[in-house]
């Protein structure tokens, strides 16, 4: 009898294995992002305190003021931001055109050995080399190595999205390319890259996003201040990380709600960013 339900249910153990195994893969899901979920339900509740018009119009308040924004703040974070993408993202996009496309396998694996390290040097690190590369070198601090820094950050996303999105292009579409008469320039330029525009788009949200939210790069190159950017070579710079590091030490209750809205506005730029991002890719089907 015992053999004739073994025989019934030959799979039954197996079933039982996966059921197992899929409770187990659901557990460490609730368990991995509950403390991700915990930590943004927590910035929203402590930020929204601050969340109103004030925030995007005016300067942060002096000590004793209960009133003000962080304009200034939002604005020097775009604008750093900016400097490091119009550096970051030229040379990391054409340096994995080489990678993928010109380059040999002697070639690159070097080069994409050294993509991975640099990927795991602390922010702390590109903020001494600009610092030694720039600040020293000019004789003050500007606003410039600030975004240098920074793009010394995103260039590894940048070439490692973009790298592995032209790989994943299949060779026949070059191939059929030069096949028609089209040079590599052109095969290149009009057919590999739109067709790796998603994953490339993507590479560049991540960097950007990493970047938005440094401090540690900023603290060797700018001088924090509370009014408004000036300037590229600005000696002093605004940003949201570096106000939410400033006013989050303070021992004004009214700067550490700053603090928070700041962290707030950090999290919902990254989170615009992510979703105008998702939007263009999926415009784009391959």
């Amino acid at each position: 009898m015992n053999c004739n339900k073994l025989k019934r249910n030959p799979k039954r153990p197996r079933e039982i294995f996966n059921k197992v195994m899929t409770a187990l893969s659901g557990a460490c899901l609730v368990i991995t992002l509950t403390p991700l979920f915990a930590v943004l339900i927590y910035v929203f509740i402590k930020g929204l305190a601050r969340l109103n018009l004030d925030l995007f119009t005016k300067l942060p308040p002096a000590a004793g003021q209960d009133t003000g924004g962080i304009a200034n703040a939002i604005l020097g974070t775009i604008m750093v931001v900016a400097i490091a993408s119009l550096i970051a993202v030229p040379f990391g996009i054409l340096t994995a055109v080489y990678l993928s496309e010109f380059s040999d396998e002697e070639t690159a694996r070097p080069i994409r050995f050294a993509t991975d390290i640099l990927s795991g040097v602390p922010s702390i690190i590109a903020g001494v080399f600009a610092y030694s590369l720039l600040v020293l070198s000019m004789g003050k601090f500007s606003v410039f190595a600030g975004g240098v820094a920074l793009s010394v950050l995103m260039l590894p996303t940048i070439i490692k999205a973009t790298d592995e999105a032209l790989q994943i292009v299949p060779r026949d579409i070059r191939a059929a390319s030069v096949g028609v008469g089209a040079s590599n320039y052109q095969t290149v330029l009009q057919i590999v890259l739109p067709a790796a525009l998603p994953g490339i788009i993507t590479g560049i949200t991540l960097s950007i996003a990493r970047a938005a939210g440094e401090t540690a790069p900023l603290l060797f190159t700018v001088v924090y201040s509370n009014n408004w950017p000036r300037g590229p070579f600005s000696p002093t710079l605004p940003s949201l990380a570096y106000l939410v590091y400033e006013f989050s030490r303070s021992f004004d209750l009214v700067l550490q709600e700053f603090a928070w809205a700041g962290s707030l506005i950090l999290v919902l730029l990254v989170l615009i960013t992510s979703i105008l991002s998702r939007w263009a890719t999926s415009k784009k089907e391959f």
